[in-house]
C-alpha cells in the first residue's frame, strides 16, 4: 500500500482527490493538510511514502515545503504550471510535477512512478520549461523583487536583505532590465508569469 499525504488549501479539491485516490487498490491517503507550513510535521507524524503538494498555499508555498523534505518522494499537483516552478521543483528534488487538470488515472500513475523511484513530468510543461530557459535573475535580484512585490519600500528591502538602498536600487534596476520591463510592476508580473518569483 502506498501511503500518501495530500497538501492543498482548497478543501473541496483536496477531499475530491483523497476520495478518488481512495478508490485505488494500492493507494491510501493517510493525512491531509491545508497549509504549507503544516507539511513537515505531518510527514514526521505519518511517514507517508509520497507527499502530494499544491504550490499556492498559505503559510508556506509547496515548493518551499518540498525543499524542506530532502529524500522524501514528492509530487507537485498544481494549477500553476509555470516553467520556473518546474525548474525550482526539480532543483528541490521533487520527483513529479503534474497539472490539476490531469485525470485521476494519471495522478495515480504518477504517484506509483514516484513511489517506485522514478520521475513523472507532464510533457507539455516540460517542453514549456525547456523553451522558456532558466531564470535570468540572480538570487539577490529575485529576493529584492519578491520583497517589492509584497509592497516593501527600497528602504525596507535594504534592511531586510542587509544591503544599502543604492545596492537595492541596482538589483531592482538589473532585474527590470533582464526582464525587459520598464518598471517594477511589469518586472514583478513577468517574473510571476514565468514562475521565477
Amino acid at each position: 500500500m502506498i501511503r500518501v499525504l495530500l497538501a492543498d488549501d482548497e478543501h473541496l479539491i483536496r477531499s475530491a482527490i483523497a476520495t478518488l485516490l481512495g478508490l485505488e487498490p494500492d493507494i491510501e491517503v493517510v493525512s491531509q493538510v491545508a497549509r504549507g507550513d503544516q507539511v513537515a510535521a505531518a510527514v514526521t507524524a505519518e511517514r507517508p511514502d509520497v507527499v502530494v503538494l499544491d504550490i499556492e498555499m498559505p503559510g508556506m508555498d509547496g515548493l518551499t515545503a518540498a525543499e524542506g523534505l530532502p529524500g522524501q518522494a514528492v509530487l507537485i499537483l498544481t494549477s500553476f504550471g509555470k516553467p520556473g516552478y518546474l525548474r525550482r521543483a526539480l532543483a528541490a528534488g521533487v520527483r513529479g510535477f503534474i497539472p490539476k487538470d490531469s485525470s485521476a488515472d494519471e495522478l495515480a500513475a504518477a504517484i506509483r512512478k514516484v513511489h517506485a523511484g522514478g520521475r513523472y513530468l507532464d510533457p507539455e510543461l516540460a517542453a514549456s520549461a525547456m523553451m522558456a530557459g532558466e531564470s535570468p535573475l540572480t538570487d539577490r535580484e529575485r529576493a529584492a523583487l519578491a520583497l517589492a512585490a509584497e509592497g516593501a519600500s527600497v528602504g525596507e528591502i535594504a534592511v531586510s536583505l542587509h544591503l544599502t538602498e543604492g545596492t537595492v536600487r541596482n538589483y531592482l534596476s538589473s532585474a527590470m532590465t533582464k526582464l525587459g520591463a520598464t518598471n517594477r510592476i511589469t518586472a514583478i508580473t513577468t517574473a510571476r508569469e514565468m514562475g521565477w518569483l
